[in-house]
């Protein structure tokens, strides 16, 4: 038996929440964590405050499955089978959906993302036609696939963790900080007392983060 894979055209799901002055804006892109759905991503960035001063958008996988027994769909980024695969549709989706909704006045193009989203974040980031300019991303890893000069293409990174957080564990975080460091990013982290999850402090300090981005 021989397994082969081909190319085939599928479709994604995207939320959108124009800014409150329903002008052209910055640009803030969300992705989900395992097993969530892109309402989760928009959930989180609208608990930032001042983020209704960006056009928000929350991408949603495109693995889409039935959360357990019940009647919720939710989302996943991908697994390791055909990964590099996955990867590469991944980063096209995104570039796509962002070309749907950026105007030409978006000054500022930054992703936020929390748990498995945080990959994809970076991925999409390092592989983004267009000028990023931060990536925000609490408890999930820097990809190991992505080399220092790719990485080189994010001016500024936020990176969160949860101080009981046992999927991202401390190392990890140092790891990836020195990463993106090596690769002159201008990468700060912040420890929040909690364990796997988004939190009010941490919204804090990813509005601060994209104060400090705007200037």
């Amino acid at each position: 038996m021989i397994a082969h894979t081909i190319a085939t055209q599928t479709h994604g799901r995207y939320l959108v929440a124009p800014p409150a002055d329903g002008a052209a804006s910055h640009l803030l892109v969300g992705f989900h964590g395992y097993a969530e759905p892109a309402s989760a991503a928009m959930e989180r960035l609208q608990t930032i405050p001042g983020a209704g001063e960006w056009r928000l958008v929350a991408i949603q996988g495109l693995h889409r499955f039935y959360r357990g027994r019940s009647r919720d769909v939710v989302a996943s980024w991908m697994t390791r089978e055909d990964r590099d695969l996955a990867i590469a549709d991944n980063e096209r989706y995104v570039a796509a959906v962002i070309d749907a909704v950026a105007g030409g006045a978006e000054k500022r193009l930054v992703f936020a993302a929390f748990s498995q989203g945080a990959a994809m974040a970076y991925r999409a980031a390092c592989a983004s036609p267009r000028t990023v300019s931060g990536v925000i991303s609490l408890g999930g890893d820097v990809p190991p696939e992505l080399e220092r000069a790719a990485l080189a293409r994010v001016p500024a990174a936020l990176v969160g963790r949860g101080s009981r957080d046992e999927w991202y564990t401390e190392e990890m975080l140092a790891a990836d900080l020195a990463r993106l460091r090596e690769a002159g990013v201008a990468a700060r982290a912040v420890s929040v007392d909690a364990g796997h999850d988004w939190t009010a402090p941490f919204a804090e300090a990813a509005a601060e983060f994209l104060r400090s981005v705007r200037q």
